[in-house]
């Protein structure tokens, strides 16, 4: 089969190569899926680059844990009606496994592939795995949102997009942060009631003048250590702050009492370690909007598989609002 992979860790361009790999044979409890779309996320770049000092568990890695496609063979323990079964998939590759979605075929354990809806693109699939279950689990972790006021830092990114849906059609009102007006309106399109130019504004007081100086019960956050602050004098009292990165500076200070005295609570959000109540919820809130038509995967630019270094490099530019996709097929 074909398939993209890397031997060490470096630039996209030093160390990516498309070429012929042997097609995997499902295990016994595994489903192996024709790969259509293959999804790329900010830990797919960073495990490539060895960032953090992050080490290769195997000689080659095909990279990429998100995806969506078509069963084409199952284990001897998988039902076999699921042969021809449309899928997306989770947690396809990283940690133990090796052979992600960047390839023409994929195998994993059978309850990591989630029935993709009829109608649903495959691309919209492979935005699904990382994005969708992190924006999930960051917005509904914590309990119901409805009626509650959220900030979303980076409203814009392929997560800080999808938040902003899942937190309005879960009955929340909506701020989002934005790093200018082209991606303002991206942010208001997915719904957020008020958009603050974090470059241009005051987003302190741009939050208090929207909330009526009350502020919002909780913040989902693309990066803690560049926004501790601004969160902490954002939130109410008992208010949460759900991480999900801190890319700025992987070791924030933290300064204790600000947070004590306001009794707020860290959550620091893994989409790749969700709890299995949290994953099936996720799941099957996704299927159920993606099916009612109420939710979007924006498709922020997509590549061929020959193309693999340039959308791991658009990814690293920052540049690009919404997901990034490789189309396998």
């Amino acid at each position: 089969m074909k398939a993209a992979w890397y031997e060490t860790t470096g630039p996209a361009r030093a160390v990516l190569r498309v070429g012929e790999v042997p097609t995997p044979a499902p295990g016994p409890a595994d489903v192996r899926v024709r790969v259509a779309t293959s999804g790329v996320n900010p830990s797919d770049t960073k495990r490539r680059a060895g960032w953090l000092g992050l080490e290769m568990s195997h000689r080659r890695v095909i990279p990429h844990s998100d995806g969506a496609g078509v069963i084409d063979s199952v284990g001897r323990d998988v039902d076999a009606g699921r042969i021809g079964e449309r899928v997306w998939l989770w947690n396809a590759g990283g940690g133990e496994r090796a052979l992600g979605t960047a390839a023409e075929y994929v195998v994993l354990p059978a309850d990591q592939a989630a029935p993709l809806p009829a109608g649903v693109d495959p691309s919209v699939g492979a935005g699904l795995g990382v994005p969708g279950c992190t924006a999930h689990y960051a917005v509904l972790g914590d309990g119901p949102v409805g009626g509650q006021r959220l900030l979303v830092q980076g409203g814009a990114g392929a997560v800080g997009q999808l938040a902003v849906q899942l937190a309005t059609l879960s009955g929340a009102e909506v701020l989002a942060t934005v790093s200018g007006p082209e991606k303002g309106e991206v942010a208001r399109g997915a719904g957020a009631r008020a958009v603050i130019d974090y470059r241009r504004e005051d987003v302190v007081e741009r939050v208090m003048e929207e909330t009526a100086g009350r502020g919002v019960d909780r913040v989902i956050e693309v990066d803690l250590a560049a926004n501790l602050e601004i969160d902490v004098r954002v939130l109410v009292p008992n208010g949460t702050i759900a991480s999900y990165s801190s890319t700025s500076d992987p070791s924030p200070r933290i300064d204790y009492y600000p947070l004590a005295f306001k009794d707020l609570r860290v959550h620091f959000v893994q989409g790749y370690l969700l709890p299995p109540p949290a994953r099936r919820e996720a799941i099957r809130d996704l299927g159920m909007w993606l099916s009612a038509g109420q939710l979007e995967v924006p498709i922020g630019a997509r590549f061929d598989l020959d193309h693999i270094a340039e959308a791991h490099e658009a990814l690293e530019s920052g540049r690009v609002s919404g997901q990034i996709v490789v189309d396998i097929g």
